[in-house]
């Protein structure tokens, strides 16, 4: 027997999974390509965003109480709210900040990011419950907590304009509404600088003392006529019909019309002792395009959903209203803000990368270990890709939080691409190596180099991967996008 194959039998080593592997390559190669079908489905599927879905546990606390000072919303209500506040156990405060202006009271608490939002919620809500023997009892408005949410910040902007006044700009941008809000990746579509209808009745307080009237008095007539009220069942032959009186205005004039009062036997119409504007409220929120007033929808994704998907139906559903003549032709509707332009740019990098990493991996190997060998290589590179797709899934469980397809990852993703052939040249080089010198069969000789190189190949991995562990105990919000990477 030749010398150096009496070696390779005495010191046989072997990495079984590799022996497993090398003795079944037809079930490798069909794992292959399951996983690379299952990895590739993932990639299409899993949401994408451009920023990690971050929680940062703030809650905000607001108070209103009309005809106080500013002076006054910080002594009687904000500062014994957060007496309460600072008194909170269990639960770690990182920050708590305050504002008392003429007639609201707005106090924000950070917690460290460990806390859960809706501990930190309640725990709140808690203090606030505990504050209220110190606080005034007629205040406008109770104490109103509520959390941030970084998810809420909206994903693009729809700007309405056009050679209309700004109610009938408003009936367009609430038809929009009501079709963004029936998609599944939407959670609401804000309407911002449009004008609110209000009917004004301005009061003559002459009038009304002369007709023996109080503002309930008013308020009550009001109330009681604009009213649609059910009439009971009527039968008609075998049929029953429900009978409705209606009573809600349609318009001013019926409003002029309400009896008040009927004083010595003459009816007191609301118009005898009050004036009645159809007008707009006053403007609390104003939305600008190219230096002109415009409507606006603020789009908010939901949480965990695809924000390339919910940009396409936006855009889908805005093109096929103009389409079936539901938005006039003339009526201009300009898209900002679109986020899915970026994360779409990103996915295309990623996916320019990994083939121009494939073909680069490709020709270099080429020289050094052949068409064949260089191949197989560089087909590590997608491979990879693909397997870490089969695990994101699985972030829920690992890291404690949901995984999605954003700007961190994609980075992860590419700053793991340069490193992940160099095993495979090991384990090719040292098999050729054995087979070269020894003359034994090639699959015996890659058993017996991955055997050889299994502890050293090992070793490597779990240093190049070492320095990345800590950042799992990373705190802080930057803690909570290393997480991610």
């Amino acid at each position: 027997m030749h010398p150096f194959r009496e070696g390779i039998a005495e010191k046989f080593k072997q990495f079984k999974p590799t022996s497993w592997a090398v003795d079944n390559r037809t079930a490798i190669y069909i794992i292959t390509i399951l996983i690379s079908l299952y990895g590739f489905t993932k990639f299409n599927t899993l949401p994408r965003e451009q920023f990690p879905d971050i929680v940062v546990p703030t809650i905000s606390v607001s108070t209103v109480y009309f005809g106080t000072s500013p002076k006054d919303m910080e002594n009687l209500v904000t500062r014994p709210i957060e007496k309460q506040l600072k008194g909170i156990s269990g639960a770690k405060i990182k920050k708590i900040q305050s504002t008392s202006q003429q007639d609201f009271s707005l106090i924000i608490v950070e917690f460290d990011t460990d806390v859960k939002t809706e501990i930190a919620k309640q725990k709140v809500k808690d203090a606030i419950d505990k504050a209220q023997t110190d606080l005034p009892t007629d205040l406008t408005q109770q104490p109103n907590v509520k959390e941030f949410d970084f998810s809420e910040m909206p994903i693009m902007y729809v700007n309405v304009s056009g050679e209309f006044d700004g109610m009938t700009l408003k009936k367009f941008a609430d038809k929009m509404q009501d079709h963004f809000e029936e998609l599944t990746e939407i959670s609401r579509a804000d309407i911002v600088g449009a004008p609110e209808r209000e009917i004004q009745i301005n009061v003559d307080p002459f009038k009304m003392q002369a007709a023996k009237l109080s503002f309930t008095d008013i308020a009550n007539a009001i109330n009681y006529e604009n009213k649609d009220i059910s009439g009971g069942l009527l039968e008609v032959g075998e049929m029953k019909r429900t009978i409705r009186i209606k009573g809600q205005f349609a318009s001013v004039l019926d409003l002029q019309n309400i009896v008040v009062k009927n004083l010595q036997a003459a009816p007191v119409y609301l118009k005898d002792i009050a004036r009645i504007i159809d007008t707009v409220k006053e403007t609390e929120s104003y939305s600008r395009l190219d230096g002109k007033n415009v409507v606006t929808l603020n789009i908010i994704k939901r949480s965990g959903e695809n924000l390339i998907n919910a940009a396409d139906k936006i855009n889908a559903i805005v093109a096929e209203m103009k389409e079936k003549k539901e938005l006039p032709s003339n009526l201009k509707i300009v898209i900002t803000g679109d986020q899915s332009i970026k994360t779409k740019t990103s996915f295309n990098e990623l996916v320019n990368t990994i083939v121009i990493g494939f073909i680069l991996v490709l020709l270099v190997l080429m020289f050094f270990m052949g068409v064949t060998n260089a191949f197989f290589v560089a087909l590590s590179v997608p491979l990879s890709v693909f397997v870490a797709f089969l695990f994101l899934p699985l972030g829920d469980y690992i890291v404690g939080t949901h995984i999605t397809l954003n700007f961190i990852v994609l980075f992860a993703l590419l700053f793991g691409l340069g490193i992940i052939v160099d095993d495979a040249i090991v384990v090719i080089e040292n098999t050729h190596r054995i087979y070269n010198n020894g003359k034994v069969r090639i699959t015996r000789a890659a058993k017996v180099a991955a055997g050889e190189v299994f502890i050293p190949v090992l070793a490597g991995t779990l240093t190049t991967l070492a320095p990345f562990f800590p950042l799992l105990l990373w705190k802080g919000i930057i803690g909570k996008f290393m997480i991610y990477l």
